[in-house]
């Protein structure tokens, strides 16, 4: 008898574990089934923490602007850093791949992974956009990534989406310039990735740290294509996103040209459309998005218009390889990155060429939270804002020190090579600038 309960308790066990099997099989297909709608929806699946957030593609994100904001205390002292990182209410704190994810990337790591090494994101041109055409002969196009210690999968992302959705006919490179990164996937595991793409990409790997400035002078100086295309490393490109930068450069080889940089948001690395906006600064020298005027998008081209921009963000915008070296690169007397973007954009203005956003040009971007050696990346922008200041503001060199006085007897390096090659491109004043291109910032004096 007691044989015989024992037999029958073990069978029970068996067929328990037999049905808790095929009831785990079937709550994973229909999650897998319920994921897959979602995705052929358009809308992104997204883990976070347990719940599903899904894309709003109606609505509309002004992209962050890539400078480090700083809170102002007294002008007097140093400004110390603002925190950047923001969690949502449902972060959990006790998954320690998370925040350390956040704390070294910026953004979502687990995520980022999840989503692999290239996914579909929506298609966010104006209508009228997408039935523009272009010509068959066009401009080459040398992309430029630099990167330091970011996150693989996004860097691969950024790569499988030029891949993807570039013409190969006008993609002449992609020079990778690895600015001495210490994370080990960054190393052999790349370069094994790496080969899918071979015949396209360069990879140089700088022997010491140089910073953003240097080492996008380095990629350029390896260039071979028309037009260099200086991207940063946690983007994803959207559909017919080159030419109509490469068109707006071939009918004007002095024009600089930025896409429209659409929002991936940093927590659930959402694709998220981005308004018409056009780039521009405060007295502080603070990288802004300023909104267009209506009258600038209601002539026969509408939203498709290229929208004159007094600055650019920096991170991503196009320029001819010739005009590039003609007019000096970049300062390479100034430090890591930060005010870059806005010496470019005043020289490109005062010294005879021109800056726009093409909206029919869409790439995402994303906002990442946070910036490693803070202290060291704030005493780089200043610095190089002293050098901006002194070289390309004439008497309005005053306006940044009545705001930031504690910097007036600051050391800015030597710059007659900058101020020679201003009076050899015979650059225009900053009141010119100021008149014609950003009248609203002179309108803006009063401090604050």
């Amino acid at each position: 008898m007691r044989n015989v309960i024992i037999q029958c308790l073990l069978c029970a066990s068996v067929t328990f574990g037999i049905w808790i099997a095929v009831f785990s099989i079937y709550l994973h297909y229909n999650h897998v089934k319920k994921q897959a709608k979602i995705q052929e929806k358009g809308n992104l699946f997204i883990w976070s923490l347990g719940e599903k957030l899904q894309s709003k593609p109606d609505s509309a994100h002004i992209p962050r602007a890539y400078n480090v904001r700083v809170e102002r205390q007294s002008e007097d002292e140093p400004a110390e850093p603002k925190s950047l990182l923001r969690l949502g209410e449902n972060f959990n704190y006790s998954i320690p791949e998370l925040i350390h994810g956040y704390s070294t990337y910026g953004f979502n790591p687990i995520i980022s992974k999840n989503l692999g090494h290239y996914r579909n994101v929506p298609d966010t041109r104006n209508v009228m956009c997408r039935k523009k055409t272009y010509p068959a002969k066009l401009p080459t196009a040398s992309i430029i990534i630099c990167f330091h210690n970011e996150e693989f999968s996004a860097l691969f992302r950024t790569l499988s989406s030029i891949m993807t959705l570039t013409s190969q006919y006008i993609l002449e490179e992609i020079i990778l310039v690895d600015d001495m990164s210490d994370f080990d996937d960054l190393k052999e595991k790349l370069d094994y990735h790496l080969e899918i793409f071979r015949g396209k990409i360069k990879l140089i790997r700088n022997k010491k740290r140089e910073g953003l400035i240097r080492a996008r002078m380095t990629g350029a100086s390896h260039a071979s294509g028309d037009v260099l295309v200086f991207l940063d490393s946690h983007c994803e490109v959207n559909k017919v996103w080159l030419e109509p930068l490469l068109n707006a450069i071939a009918k004007d080889p002095k024009m600089v040209v930025c896409p429209l940089i659409d929002v991936i948001d940093y927590l659930s690395l959402e694709y998220q459309p981005s308004p018409i906006v056009r780039g521009a600064f405060n007295w502080h020298l603070e990288f802004k998005w300023d909104p267009i005027f209506s009258y600038e998008i209601e002539g026969p081209e509408g939203p498709t218009t290229p929208i004159r921009s007094p600055a650019m963000a920096g991170g991503i915008f196009a320029i001819s390889r010739h005009y590039f070296n003609e007019i000096g690169q970049y300062d390479k007397g100034m430090n890591l990155w930060g005010g870059e973007n806005l010496e470019l954009s005043l020289r490109i203005w005062m010294c005879g060429g021109q800056l726009y956003v093409i909206p029919c040009s869409r790439v995402g971007h994303i906002n990442r939270q946070h910036m490693t050696n803070h202290s060291e990346v704030i005493k780089a922008m200043e610095y190089n804002n002293l050098r901006l200041v002194h070289i390309w503001l004439d008497e309005y060199k005053e306006q940044f020190f009545l705001r930031r006085p504690a910097l007036k007897s600051a050391a800015y390096g030597n710059i007659s090579e900058r101020v020679e090659l201003r009076k050899r491109l015979g650059c225009k004043s900053f009141q010119w600038y100021l008149d014609t291109i950003f009248p609203e910032l002179e309108a803006s004096e009063t401090i604050s």
